[in-house]
């Protein structure tokens, strides 16, 4: 392109519009406009047509006039926004999915629209085996005993029928085998777990055991994880019968999305006994119901705000990913990451 590229960097709290504009200026020489957005009112609700976008159309009308390329992460890129931006040629998105983008509106104003795969894995394995941890030792609960009430009455975990399991030894089955999956499944084998895999799209050599059913995995498995994308086959892929089949005292796990697993059966597993304790930072409604039966059951379950994709290295991964985005385009190359 002859004259410099004009590039808006809408960021957020999370991934800071400096961190997009040093990022994309390491790619080439151009103009950067930043907004920051800020989060939606309902976490993770639609905005207009989109979702798990800022409601902040107009700021994003205003800041793109001119520009012919945006990197966001919440910017609402709705057919309004697009209607009103004709110089708008590429969109970058800062997360696994472009969510917040209208892609058919985006084909029909013959708008490249990108996205940045596998910026949060490492730190969504390393936090799914940290609430892993927490759940089987009843770490949360100890602290609030000790910290918040300042009470020693946590020490009767240190009992035999109180306390937690151990990773080394123990079966630990990952509905699964991602991005994500693949980390966790490292992780565990380094501490000594029994890995089992169960992922029917997988081919190759993993970490653990591969298992052929679901139903097998889960009835070996002391603790699962869960892995899977939400699709519609996958959606309440863990329910009553399902979590019928774990071993009596079992763990869940889950840090990838909350429709994969049936709430109101895990509470019930979880109410009855059978389940030993869950953890959990993702939900089947976001934020988490006020009334939500979870909350009535926090000695056995561990609970996190979607925090697990949450780490500097992610913001910065993801600021990376999309400049290199962004460079390609100029420079007329194939885009790594495309979607229209």
């Amino acid at each position: 392109m002859s004259e410099p590229v004009r590039v808006v960097a809408a960021g957020d709290h999370f991934i800071l519009p400096p961190l997009i504009t040093a990022a994309v200026r390491q790619e080439l020489a151009c103009e950067v406009r930043e907004l920051t957005l800020g989060w939606p009112l309902e976490p993770f609700g639609p905005v207009a047509e989109v979702t798990e976008a800022s409601d902040a159309e107009d700021e994003l009308i205003d800041a793109l006039a001119g520009a012919q390329v945006l990197v966001t992460q919440m910017g609402p890129v709705t057919e309004r926004v697009l209607d009103a931006c004709p110089d708008l040629r590429l969109v970058v998105v800062c997360r696994g999915g472009p969510v917040n983008v209208n892609l058919d509106a985006a084909k029909r104003h013959d708008v490249r629209v990108c996205f940045a795969p596998g910026r949060n894995a490492a730190a969504t394995a390393e936090f799914t085996v940290g609430l892993m941890l927490a759940a089987l030792r009843r770490i949360p609960q100890a602290h609030h005993l000790l910290a918040g009430e300042g009470s020693w009455q946590g020490a009767t975990y240190y009992t035999y029928e109180h306390s937690g399991l151990e990773l080394e030894d123990l079966p630990v089955g990952l509905v699964g085998y991602g991005a994500v999956g693949s980390r966790v499944a490292r992780a565990l084998c380094a501490f000594g777990a029994q890995v089992m895999v169960y992922d029917p799209y997988v081919r190759g050599e993993i970490h653990g055991l591969r298992v052929s059913s679901l139903d097998e995995l889960l009835r070996r498995s002391r603790v699962i994880s869960l892995h899977a994308r939400l699709t519609a086959e996958t959606r309440g892929l863990i329910g009553a019968g399902e979590l019928a089949l774990l071993p009596e005292g079992a763990v869940v796990v889950n840090v990838a999305r909350g429709p994969l697993l049936d709430e109101d059966a895990l509470c019930d597993a979880l109410e009855s006994g059978r389940l030993s304790a869950a953890a959990l930072d993702t939900y089947a409604t976001e934020p988490v119901p006020q009334g939500s039966r979870l909350f009535g059951l926090r000695e056995r379950v561990v609970m996190t705000p979607h925090l697990g994709g949450a780490s500097r290295a992610v913001a910065e991964k993801a600021a990376d990913i999309a400049a290199a985005e962004v460079g390609r385009w100029v420079r007329g190359e194939p885009l790594a990451h495309a979607l229209t």
